[in-house]
């Protein structure tokens, strides 16, 4: 079993990730995925406490081995007890041993347990641990296709998936069919070789019913689970978006979408409760016939006389003994393949590629002035989507470029690719020389800082949030950061300060407060390289004019790539790129391009005028 273990571990670690496709279902089991594949990926994170591992299973075995004992020791105890008056002693010995046994045997599995749960909690932690970094590794385009609810749910699934499929693969399914084959053996060789058969064949009847006819019930597993997830991905998502489901009504129609997927999930649910049902009686039939046929042999042999009292009484003992825990034998098979179901999603996630990693030779980054330079760059989301086009310039160390445009001209995307959610598909992108597919995107990011055009917060404290953009940062820094973002007193006016909590995703907070508290953010990370995204777009006229100024200040001391949709945020920008359909169609500092009366002047024209009209 363990080299069959080891075998399957090996051969996952050398199966090729290109086999994995960027598809929406991030969950779909591999084809040809086997159960002994996804046993063998546990295997690693449950030997780690090898000499935990080996001690529960001697427990294991010493538990089985009393357990065995106990109707031999109660046969000889019958046995001596089966003689006249006269001649009848107390087998009190016999009697000590019956009961030191039965001690023993539920003892040693008391001691198993316990032995074993640091093995598999750690295992349930380390699990968890390493999808959790998995998933935040993975790429945005990853992030921007996935189903929240759905994943949360495998994930959640799958952790105590771990812990499920241990305990009955180890200490139910092992221990059972091992106390099997040890009654067998004893029946053979103290009674004869019948007894030996009929425990044998119903074993192999009982374990062929259940796997057939569990297998088989598999798909309406599957299927119920993958229902399952997309109800509660679904259920999430509306929940998420409660404010739009609101604005339009639209509680009914949410409603009856959730119903349509639960509506779905009842008749695969039906399925696999008629399956079901079809499998107990497979499974109590088998049983009763076998049962059956031992003790009317056993009450033969008694009548015969080639088998004493005690000779039954083993027997029946021995019967109930082994066909109890058989009889959750299907239960347990089944909670097996619901976990390696539960599992295996769980690690397809594990195992879907990084479509950005860092390459073998990734060096730190080596940062002199903070120069960024894109040289011919082309780039598409989707092959037949195409969105920059041969797109070259470059942002001298500690001077802004600014970047405008319509919407869907490619400005976010220059942001996104200098701070590689995705690489290039032509040309390359460099930070002082160093082309940054060849560096280390923890060193690219840390000196890198983001203010974004959607602001997403942590459902904590307005302190927290802020003091996230450098967590060991002391108080008075992040005080001072939230200072020059203007949201001190802001902060300072509210009843619970520092502590008020934001809601999930920032939603109790306004537009601007959450611009300003990502603004204060950024700013005490302190990065060389500053990228605003539309930074100020959900500030007033006041407040933005307040922060701008502080903003361009703090830009000036970095090398700064400004994205913006208002031109009178970029006015003093160094120089300043005009976008369409992804290419440069314009640049220059904005004296130079309102006097070649282009696109920009055309672009500030028409800004001008609905100021105007707006005042």
């Amino acid at each position: 079993m363990l080299s069959l273990v080891m075998k399957a571990v090996n051969r996952d670690a050398k199966n090729p990730m290109s086999q994995f496709e960027h598809d929406h279902s991030s969950t779909t089991p591999l084809p040809g995925q086997t159960d002994l594949h996804s046993i063998g990926r546990l295997f690693p994170y449950l030997w780690e406490f090898r000499g935990r591992v080996l001690l529960a299973l001697a427990l294991l075995i010493g538990a089985k081995l009393a357990s065995v004992m106990v109707p031999l020791v109660l046969k000889e105890i019958i046995d001596a007890l089966d003689k006249s008056r006269a001649d009848l002693i107390l087998p009190l010995a016999l009697i000590i041993t019956y009961g030191l046994l039965r001690f023993a045997s539920t003892t040693f599995a008391d001691l198993r347990d316990v032995v074993f749960g640091k093995v598999t909690q750690r295992a349930m932690r380390r699990v968890s641990m390493a999808v959790f970094e998995h998933l935040h590794a993975l790429s945005l385009r990853f992030h921007l296709e996935r189903q929240t609810g759905g994943i949360t749910r495998d994930i959640e699934r799958g952790t105590k998936a771990i812990s499920s499929l241990v305990g009955f693969l180890l200490f139910r399914i092992t221990p059972t069919v091992l106390e099997i084959l040890m009654v067998a053996v004893i029946l053979f060789v103290k009674l004869d070789w019948v007894f030996g058969l009929i425990t044998l064949v119903t074993l192999a009847a009982y374990i062929g019913f259940t796997i057939t006819i569990t297998d088989w019930r598999t798909q309406f597993v599957r299927r119920a689970n993958t229902l399952d997830s997309d109800a509660y991905g679904r259920a999430i998502d509306s929940l998420l978006n409660y404010e739009t489901v609101k604005y339009f009504g639209n509680e009914r129609y949410e409603a009856a979408r959730y119903d349509a997927s639960l509506a779905e999930w009842e008749q695969v649910a039906l399925q696999s409760q008629r399956s079901l049902g079809i499998l107990n009686a497979a499974q109590a039939g088998t049983i009763a016939i076998g049962v059956t046929l031992m003790i009317l042999r056993a009450a033969n042999g008694v009548v015969e006389g080639t088998l004493t009292l005690g000779d039954l009484v083993m027997v029946n003992a021995f019967l109930l003994q082994m066909f109890q825990p058989l009889s959750f034998l299907g239960v347990m098979y089944r909670q097996i393949k619901q976990s390696l179901t539960d599992v295996e999603r769980m690690f397809t996630l594990l195992h879907r590629p990084r479509e950005i990693k860092d390459a073998p030779d990734a060096r730190p980054l080596a940062v002199h002035g903070g120069e960024v330079k894109f040289e011919h760059v082309g780039f598409a989301y989707n092959a037949d989507r195409p969105i920059l086009h041969d797109v070259s310039f470059t942002v001298p160390a500690g001077k802004t470029v600014a970047a405008v445009g319509a919407s869907g001209a490619g400005k976010s995307t220059l942001a996104r690719l200098l701070f590689r959610f995705y690489d290039v598909n032509e040309g390359a992108i460099r930070i002082d020389g160093q082309d940054i597919r060849h560096i280390g995107q923890d060193s690219l990011r840390a000196v890198i800082g983001v203010v974004p055009q959607d602001t997403v917060l942590f459902n904590d404290s307005i302190y927290y949030n802020i003091a996230y953009g450098r967590p060991e940062a002391t108080r008075d820094e992040v005080i001072a950061a939230a200072r020059a973002a203007h949201i001190l007193s802001f902060i300072e006016s509210l009843p619970q300060g520092w502590e008020t909590v934001v809601g999930e995703r920032g939603l109790k907070l306004s537009g601007g407060e959450k611009q300003r508290v990502a603004i204060a953010r950024t700013l005490l990370k302190n990065p060389v390289i500053l990228i605003l995204d539309e930074a100020t777009s959900a500030l007033d006229t006041k407040t933005e004019k307040a922060i701008q100024a502080e903003l361009l200040e703090i830009a000036r001391s970095r090398t700064s790539l400004i994205i913006a949709h208002r031109l009178s945020t970029v006015v003093e920008a160094d120089e300043i790129l005009v976008m369409e359909g992804g290419r440069i169609v314009e640049r220059g500092r904005h004296p130079e391009l309102l006097a070649k009366a282009g696109v920009y002047a055309h672009m500030w024209a028409l800004q001008q005028q609905a100021e105007e009209s707006a005042e």
